[in-house]
């Protein structure tokens, strides 16, 4: 059975999430009236992604999770979004997911830290990957950065996840790079990639927004502007198993090979 997703490209209100949320409800309930069973914001959506900020960050259970679990219900959507989030002592760049009956669907901690501007000083990396089904469809979740990191996507791959929801702040001048990065990682493992970008300039940078999301063969299904709004697909799951049922990559890939060999390259240097 066919799921649409809803991607929401949005310019926060910079580090006042309270006006970014209240911003965002119109969103979700015209993703709603489409039909999409999810909507999906961009990276730190209700602060914007700042890599040296500890400000606003929040517990699993603050205003940002309650205010869309409200949302959520009052709408019938899941919803995702990003935060700062705080959790014993210690500050993670993470997505939830509400669903449509407000509760916590999943939750995702960014494993790759973007070094080049030293977000690693203020946050602490996930160490799990995160799967929830929604529809007849299993999603996974990333975080911007990861997407550069091809393993990350073959766990999922290995874990049956069959669309990865990307929520990103990929700056407007490394937009080749966004495109290629999300058509790579739904071809290698035959799945469904959406990457969620923000819009706007902030503090930190320029953004152009482009979310899109690619199919199994590395084709682009859909594509959004550089204007705020959201951007609705139908995913068949049954085009990934068909895909896998002719191109039996997971099957002939050869992991602990190719750790064997790494080990061995190793020990001749």
């Amino acid at each position: 059975m066919v799921v649409r997703i809803a991607l929401a490209q949005v310019t926060p209100v910079w580090d006042e999430p309270g006006a970014t949320l209240r911003k965002v409800e119109p969103f979700i309930a015209r993703a709603a009236a489409d039909g999409a069973a999810i909507i999906c914001f961009p990276e730190q959506f209700a602060t914007g992604w700042d890599p040296g900020s500890v400000s606003n960050a929040q517990p699993a259970n603050g205003e940002i999770f309650h205010t869309l679990s409200d949302y959520a219900k009052r709408h019938d959507i899941a919803v995702l979004g990003s935060l700062r989030l705080q959790e014993k002592g210690r500050l993670f760049n993470a997505c939830i997911v509400a669903g449509r009956d407000g509760t916590l669907l999943a939750s995702y901690r960014k494993v790759h830290l973007f070094s080049p501007l030293r977000e690693g000083t203020c946050y602490h990396p996930g160490e799990n990957v995160a799967t929830f089904p929604l529809g007849d469809m299993t999603f996974g979740i990333a975080i911007c950065y990861d997407l550069r990191f091809s393993p990350l996507f073959h766990v999922y791959a290995a874990a049956g996840a069959e669309c990865m929801l990307v929520p990103s702040a990929w700056p407007a001048s490394r937009m080749d790079a966004w495109e290629l990065f999300i058509r790579t990682r739904a071809m290698e493992n035959q799945l469904f990639v959406a990457g969620i970008n923000t819009v706007g300039i902030t503090p930190v940078d320029r953004y152009s927004g482009n979310s899109m999301v690619a199919g199994p063969l590395g084709n682009i299904i859909r594509q959004a502007s550089d204007n705020e709004g959201i951007t609705c697909t139908d995913l068949d799951p049954d085009v990934i198993r068909q895909s896998r049922q002719v191109m039996h990559v997971e099957e002939d890939r050869q992991t602990g090979l190719y750790h064997d060999m790494a080990r061995a390259a190793k020990r001749t240097d």
